[in-house]
């Protein structure tokens, strides 16, 4: 017996396996960008279309910068005459334009597309507060603002900017329209999706979608939202923190919860 517990005694169990870095790194991160979804959504309109204006327009830049300077020798291959130069028509001034806006440097496009960015991001998180959904018009009314604002700061189409500007406008309205159509053409959701879409975009908007496995399961649908109560919300498993937040989400917001 004294040799078998002395054997005991020096077997240790089995060390646990080294945690992976990548997969804690990537799961911190995701905890940060939640929790900055979320306290973002608790701020006023301006101070959220700001912030989100600000960090888009910083992601156009480094994009924009990204592509000038692949495209740094096409840019030095455009000529750019005066616009008093003889012999050059209008319409050929206009070409040069637009050739240059979007061939241009690194500090010429991280411009153009800091703004083009920034603009749709800011009206998006605008229209989405005001209106209280993510659909196709706030979608083409960001793109049309973008199209527009692009236009005028890269300088296209000579002398009639304003005229250029809507036509731009226009065009990446109508872009972004097909795409937004075709997006939804080929991402139908099941059946069942369709009774939690506002539950949804409620969710991703206060960085919770991890809870709405909890939602379908307790059956709380998009007709149940003007119903939530904090013990339903707690009958789901939804810690504390999360239901402040979905409740206060939904006082704020009445278009929420409004009956289609």
């Amino acid at each position: 017996m004294d040799g078998k517990q002395g054997t005991a005694a020096v077997l240790a169990p089995p060390s646990p396996p080294p945690a992976n870095p990548v997969a804690q790194l990537q799961a911190r991160v995701k905890e940060l960008e939640s929790g900055f979804r979320a306290w973002l959504a608790k701020q006023p309109t301006a101070m959220e279309a700001a912030i989100v204006t600000a960090t888009s327009a910083a992601q156009g830049a480094f994009i924009g910068a990204l592509m000038g300077s692949l495209t740094s020798d096409a840019s030095s291959a455009i000529p750019t005459p005066p616009s008093n130069a003889p012999g050059l028509n209008p319409e050929a001034m206009a070409f040069l334009k637009q050739a240059q806006a979007f061939a241009g440097g690194p500090l010429v496009q991280a411009r153009n597309f800091a703004v083009m960015t920034g603009t749709n991001a800011g009206i998006s998180c605008v229209m989405r507060r005001i209106r209280g959904v993510e659909d196709m018009q706030s979608s083409v009314v960001a793109a049309f603002s973008s199209g527009a604002m692009f236009s005028l700061v890269s300088g296209m189409g000579g002398p009639n900017q304003a005229l250029n500007a809507v036509t731009s406008g226009l065009f990446f309205a109508l872009v972004q329209g097909g795409l937004f159509k075709i997006g939804e053409k080929f991402s139908q959701p099941p059946a069942d999706d369709v009774l939690y879409s506002r539950t949804k975009r409620m969710l991703t908007n206060l960085g919770l979608q991890n809870y709405e496995k909890n939602f379908k399961k307790g059956l709380l649908s998009d007709a149940t939202l003007p119903l939530l109560t904090d013990s339903a919300l707690r009958d789901v498993n939804i810690p504390p923190g999360p239901r402040l937040l979905i409740l206060d989400h939904i006082q704020r917001n009445p278009e929420v919860v409004k009956r289609w």
